[in-house]
């Protein structure tokens, strides 16, 4: 792909950067779908990943399964000088805490931890799902492939896990291999509460649950587009925050929000030939997925997947049913299309990785006046920061402007009321954070 480098001379810092990183291009080609489908493969021939599955034999259930992952991320890390931390974290779910789980169980995480360089504690998370289920969620001894639902996310972490390990980054990444999730998102609160625990800054989670299939039961074939998931809000927000909504706006600006714009912004940069449909719902219609508990637990978190379901493929026993062949099986997954949104994720998170902290505090000014008037928390490792507006009904950050080291700043001619507004910190090496919404009013 050719590199085209605008190059972009900032007179008030006099600090020069190109508009992008030709190292994400690099890890765009770097992804295998090769390596992914072998990867999807060898879960698949576990049987069942079922959170509820034998965990004694070495070819079949769940322990197997993570062992298997583990020992993948362990390779990974051997390949790098050990640039990754590989460790299990588990907690104990007791029968009965839901109707799905039908006998105590070690709920276990495979974490592979990449430590930054500048800011080791702060964390960029990639996910996947290591269980499977079939038409019941508490028959934990038939066959489950799970080939789309899914081990094309599991197999995605381990292949974006391959790739990043070989770059250094500022920030920290995860890639997880969660469990419990077809049970009650176990593996996700466990991991989420164990964050909280360990004072982990979470940039946010990239929960990435169904990302091999093209073909959808409504006809449709497809393999550019695909969803990202984002609620609206925080639901650990407060009173006072809930109110300064109502005069301020912000109803669609939370912290999920602007990192599922970032996705959206970094793929459209590097990726035109994806279609990201920004989708405003915590996740599909009444369902859930295992960014919500982080989202519980305060931090920001998206679910990405792909735009055409096919649900004779989700959560089936294997079977053929008035000549419909139900079941999750392998033949059914899109490798190239996989390999796709897996360099989705491994591009936004080497670009948030390689980026500066956002900006803590925003502060915003302009009521009856013909401007827009900020001031920003310095960021360290900032070298300059940007404005971002857009039409009060944009799902996207349409405009903007770099306006250098400075932590104050007046956009004349533009009318407060008129926009939404946010300010990103941009680093030397041209990556941005992601967009804070304002936090704070400028008496």
């Amino acid at each position: 792909m050719r590199k085209i480098y605008i190059l972009l001379y900032i007179l008030t810092t006099s600090v020069t950067f190109s508009q992008t990183d030709g190292r994400i291009y690099d890890i765009i080609k770097a992804v295998s779908a090769e390596r992914i489908q072998a990867d999807v493969t060898q879960l698949v021939n576990f049987g069942t990943r079922h959170t509820l599955s034998d965990t004694v034999s070495q070819t079949r259930g769940i322990g197997a399964a993570r062992r298997w992952i583990k020992s993948e991320f362990e390779k990974t890390s051997a390949s790098c000088n050990g640039c990754l931390d590989v460790f299990y974290q588990k907690d104990l779910v007791k029968k009965g805490e839901n109707e799905r789980i039908v006998h105590d169980v070690w709920v276990v995480n495979v974490v592979a931890m990449q430590r930054g360089t500048k800011y080791p504690n702060r964390f960029i998370i990639m996910s996947g799902d290591i269980d499977s289920r079939v038409s019941d969620p508490a028959n934990f001894t038939s066959d489950s492939p799970g080939a789309n639902d899914n081990a094309s996310g599991m197999a995605g972490t381990l292949e974006a896990a391959r790739v990043l390990s070989k770059y250094q980054f500022e920030n920290s990444i995860i890639y997880v291999g969660l469990s419990g999730e077809e049970q009650g998102l176990f593996g996700g609160k466990g991991l989420a509460a164990y964050a909280k625990d360990k004072g982990w800054e979470i940039i946010g989670i990239l929960n990435n649950d169904m990302i091999g299939n093209i073909t959808g039961v409504d006809g449709i074939i497809s393999n550019v587009d695909f969803r990202i998931f984002s609620e609206p809000v925080p639901p650990t927000e407060t009173e006072k925050e809930r109110m300064a909504r109502r005069f301020y706006g912000g109803e669609v600006d939370g912290i999920s929000r602007q990192l599922a714009r970032y996705v959206h912004k970094t793929t459209k940069t590097y990726m035109p030939e994806m279609n990201p449909m920004m989708i405003y719902r915590l996740d599909r219609f009444g369902r859930g997925g295992h960014h919500r508990p982080f989202n519980d637990a305060g931090f920001p978190g998206i679910r990405i997947m792909e735009a055409h379901e096919n649900y004779t493929q989700q959560h089936q026993d294997i079977r053929m049913e008035d000549g419909v062949e139900y079941g999750d099986k392998l033949e059914h997954v899109n490798f190239d299309y996989a390999k796709k949104l897996t360099a989705v994720n491994a591009i936004n998170l080497a670009s948030i990785a390689w980026s500066p902290p956002a900006p803590k505090e925003v502060r915003i000014g302009g009521i009856v006046a013909p401007s827009a008037k900020f001031e920003w928390s310095k960021v360290d490792g900032a070298v300059g920061y940007k404005i971002y507006w857009r039409d009060t009904t944009s799902p996207t950050w349409d405009n903007s402007r770099y306006v250098g080291d400075v932590t104050q700043f007046t956009l004349d001619g533009i009318v407060i009321d008129n926009f939404f507004f946010g300010i990103a910190a941009v680093g030397a090496n041209g990556h941005e954070s992601p967009v804070v919404f304002p936090n704070a009013i400028l008496r």
